[in-house]
């Protein structure tokens, strides 16, 4: 089994996941692409989403450079959108990423984004034929890869949605000093 089977489970999962959030209920996407001056149609979006999903199975199940080619540009596309909508300005209270989920743009998902890029790009030029032949190919170990990439898949999609909101609290919450006063006791 190739060592990179697990991040390639992981990378194309959550495009999966993404996707088939993003096919049941686009209303948030549609509403940071309206934001931002895109098309923004749901039939659009659906589709869009189920292309998306389809192309992390095709990724999985199929393999090969060209799919995972198209998953390192869907990355890159989508760390695109989100430094687009965290430089607007406007009003993007989520990027759509996974539904309905509130996942503001932040710097965060642009870091994500580009690592998931580089996975795709690193199984591209390594892997040959699909992450889940190797898998078959040792059921043991293929069980466990599959389950550490489950884990791995959940703490992912947890860093796309917790910490932007996380960091987004942090920083409104944070009480200021005064400018001045720093590192002063007593009057």
């Amino acid at each position: 089994m190739d060592p990179l089977t697990g991040p390639a489970l992981v990378t194309a999962g959550l495009l999966v996941v993404a996707g088939g959030l993003k096919v049941v209920d686009p209303e948030t996407t549609v509403g940071a692409l309206r934001a931002l001056g895109l098309p923004s149609a749901p039939l659009l979006v659906r589709a869009g989403a189920a292309a998306e999903a389809a192309l992390g199975v095709a990724a999985i199940a199929v393999g090969g450079p060209v799919a995972w080619g198209l998953v390192a540009a869907s990355y890159l596309a989508f760390g695109a959108f989100v430094t687009a909508a965290h430089r607007a300005g406007t009003m993007v209270g989520s990027c759509g990423c996974f539904g309905r989920e509130e996942t503001p743009p932040h710097p965060v998902h642009v870091v994500l984004d580009l690592a998931l890029t580089a996975t795709a790009v690193a199984v591209a030029a390594t892997v040959d034929g699909a992450p889940v032949a190797g898998v078959a190919d040792d059921p043991v170990a293929g069980a466990v890869v599959v389950a550490l990439s489950a884990l791995a898949l959940h703490l992912a999609h947890a860093a796309f949605v917790e910490l932007p909101r996380a960091l987004a609290a942090g920083a409104t919450a944070a009480p200021r000093m005064p400018r001045g006063r720093a590192g002063r006791r007593g009057g």
